[in-house]
């Protein structure tokens, strides 16, 4: 059985229970993997192991306890979750030490600080750490080489190339794997079952596939309006030139269609964006290997069109500037408008 109901890191589950077991966990902990894994789930379920004061072996919590009713609520006293808010670029200071009136007399620091009310410690989580600024990363340093005594904090990100290496060299670090195609085929049908026009199972492996390991990825991937783009997605990029304006008007219309939500929109673009990745580099392998692209959708789009090398570099160096832009929390319309112009002009190549 998977632990506490999250499938695929029953290895790092059992490594820590072995390491608590022995009185030896550590106190600043760095877990990274790719996004849409659990990896945020699992902080906050090993939160609420740590706070539980009959936790069972394997790191189990009990689950009748008022500390395991608080941590799953949310409420818990002494666990703290700081996260990146969605109108943000990276996670704002004062989360950390307060705002300028409060300096050290709020915040996430301050709170370690203190004692615990309910639980034997504190367990502090910082979600999107990949997001923790230069000066933010800098307040922690001290709290993550001596965290108090029985603290344990956690740090939730995607690479170790997007923190601080002061960061890196004070935690421990965890790795988590990327889940297999198979395990996200069944937890995305477990989600979908009963419905009578959810979608199909063919549609539901496709994603799967798709995902890289992540199932936040393929619940994104099986929405119909996002496969029937991706598709579409093939035939934009691969065309000689490429049509911008329709490219842009396309996109923006996929985008908006997630609703208002500005963190759903993001990702609805962020897939586009991967996808168009996907489709230059298998662009480029095609121009310059003769290698037929797996996708079936993209080899179509190629029969009558033989891609330019230096426009596929060029497309994909434009294409990963606008996933990065997209990460800066910048404008989602700006960010379209100026990728889909650059790629619409042959002659912009990447690095002239």
């Amino acid at each position: 059985m998977a632990w506490q109901g999250i499938e695929g890191h029953d290895g790092v589950a059992a490594t820590l229970a072995r390491v608590a077991e022995r009185g030896r966990l550590a106190g600043s902990f760095l877990f990274i993997g790719p996004a849409g894994i659990g990896k945020g789930l699992f902080a906050t379920r090993l939160a609420q192991a740590l706070a539980c004061r009959a936790t069972g072996p394997g790191l189990v919590p009990c689950g009748r306890c008022p500390s395991c009713a608080q941590a799953v609520a949310g409420t818990h006293p002494d666990i703290d979750v700081v996260r990146k808010p969605d109108d943000r670029a990276t996670i704002p200071l004062e989360s950390l030490i307060g705002d300028a009136a409060h300096r050290m007399r709020e915040g996430l620091c301050w709170r370690l600080t203190l004692q615990p009310l309910v639980a034997a410690r504190r367990t502090a989580i910082i979600l999107d750490a990949d997001h923790l600024s230069t000066e933010a990363s800098n307040c922690l340093l001290k709290m993550l080489e001596e965290p108090p005594d029985g603290a344990v904090i956690i740090l939730v990100g995607t690479s170790l190339e997007r923190q601080l290496p002061t960061i890196r060299s004070r935690c421990r670090v965890v790795r988590f794997r990327p889940l297999p195609a198979d395990t996200v085929r069944m937890l995305v049908e477990r989600e979908h079952a009963g419905e009578t026009e959810g979608p199909s199972a063919d549609d539901i492996a496709a994603a799967a596939a798709a995902s890289g390991g992540s199932l936040d990825r393929a619940r994104l991937l099986v929405d119909p309006d996002v496969a029937g783009f991706r598709r579409r997605l093939a035939t934009l990029i691969a065309a000689r030139p490429v049509r911008g304006v329709e490219l842009a008007r396309e996109t923006i219309a996929l985008v908006e269609g997630a609703g208002t939500e500005a963190a759903r929109r993001r990702e609805r673009l962020r897939l586009v964006l991967d996808a168009a990745v996907d489709g230059y580099r298998a662009l480029l392998r095609l121009a310059t290997a003769g290698e037929v692209p797996a996708d079936a959708a993209l080899a179509a789009a190629c029969r009558d069109a033989r891609p330019d090398a230096d426009e596929s570099v060029a497309g994909l160096h434009h294409t990963l500037a606008a996933l990065a832009a997209v990460d800066r929390n910048a404008n989602l319309s700006i960010v379209v408008d100026a990728w889909t112009s650059l790629l619409e002009e042959p002659r912009l190549r990447a690095g002239r």
